[in-house]
């Protein structure tokens, strides 16, 4: 006999920083409202991500009606990586005006490679163009 399918009552999305997860705002608060175990969840999130440690990484947990849970980690977001890189704290206010940072052709491609499995991009031509598009909204120069 089949098990009946356990019935998805919200998806939530939070950004944590990897291994760092706590019951403190923002994580326990969204998960209390929806009746989650804070600590079980932080626990295996954190320990999902420890290899991971000072990356922003987005997540998504699907809560079920018997108040339990799955959650899938992605790649962290492209303005993350892209500042990271440029070593940036952060983009440009103007970014048609002023400049903020520099990034080299082949570190644009490195990271289109991590973001290819979180794009919508088939080809890793438009997955370079996709980042190289943000770095620009963000007041970095593409340069070869």
């Amino acid at each position: 006999m089949a098990k009946p399918k356990k019935e998805i009552l919200t998806t939530i999305k939070l950004q944590i920083e990897a291994g760092k997860a706590n019951p403190a705002p923002p994580v326990g608060p969204v998960l209390g409202q929806h009746g989650l175990n804070i600590a079980d969840f932080c626990k295996q999130f954190n320990d999902a991500t420890k290899n991971q440690m000072g990356e922003l990484i987005p997540v998504v947990i699907t809560v079920y009606s018997d108040r339990s849970f799955t959650f899938v980690t992605k790649t962290p977001p492209a303005s993350f990586l892209i500042m990271k890189h440029a070593k940036l704290k952060k983009g440009s206010g103007v970014p048609n005006r002023d400049k903020v940072g520099k990034l080299s052709s082949a570190q644009v491609s490195e990271i289109a490679k991590v973001k290819m499995e979180d794009l919508n991009c088939t080809t890793e031509e438009a997955a370079f163009k996709t980042i190289a598009g943000t770095a620009r909204s963000m007041g970095v120069l593409i340069v070869d």
